[in-house]
């Protein structure tokens, strides 16, 4: 397991689901700003599926990091570092109990939804699915957009409204461009007038993802 320490490390993990032993895929849940890791698993109900089991992190001061996704990187430290370690580490987790990232959907809500493109464009590789519900990547304008690696098709959905008061529709049309360009296969949905929220277009998708991992699971037996 990677031994980082920081300001979300040590913290509370809710996990439910099917018990990790017995679980064919896994999701990890990032909730956003000012909530936490209960608030996220209030998704379930809407798209559970058996199979699953769910990691539900929570972050110190429900917060991932201090300021706007959208301001310096240097300014969002140590919480940004620190929650990205804490995504690797529950990465690990599950491989140990043989879950691999292509069985393992990373889906996020607001600030979890930018933690979550974030960690992926900059830990490419296959994915089971990423489903970044009003959210963007991490950064100014002016960030370089470097990313190595290949996400090898992986599944991506970006679900915003095109007037959220948080997330500029410019950014989410940049980070499905920047995914795309890293292999993603990205699917990106401007809601009109939709506000800061999930709507259940944006569930079914996520439900679409998990359909895939657990086909893509009954393939290779």
């Amino acid at each position: 397991m990677s031994e980082i320490t920081g300001p979300h490390q040590g913290k509370q993990l809710l996990v439910t689901g099917e018990p990790l032993e017995n679980a064919r895929a896994a999701m990890i849940m990032l909730h956003g700003r000012g909530a936490g890791a209960e608030d996220i698993l209030t998704l379930l109900p809407e798209i559970h599926r058996p199979g699953f089991v769910y990691l539900a992190p929570q972050a110190t001061n429900s917060a991932w990091y201090p300021n706007s996704f959208l301001a310096p990187l240097a300014s969002n430290e140590p919480g940004l570092s620190s929650a990205l370690a804490l995504i690797t580490s529950l990465f690990e987790r599950l491989e140990q109990a043989g879950i691999a990232p292509e069985r393992t959907i990373l889906l996020g809500f607001s600030q979890g939804a930018c933690l979550s493109l974030e960690y992926v464009a900059r830990n490419a590789r296959l994915y089971g699915g990423v489903a970044g519900l009003s959210g963007g990547l991490i950064g100014p304008d002016s960030t370089p957009r470097d990313y190595q690696g290949s996400l090898a098709n992986t599944p991506i959905f970006l679900g915003c409204s095109d007037i959220d008061p948080h997330i500029p529709k410019q950014r989410v049309e940049l980070s499905a461009e920047v995914l795309q360009r890293l292999g993603g296969n990205v699917t990106m949905r401007l809601y009109p007038r939709l506000g800061h929220t999930v709507n259940e277009d944006e569930l079914h998708a996520v439900q679409a993802l998990m359909d895939g991992v657990l086909a893509s699971i009954d393939n290779k037996q």
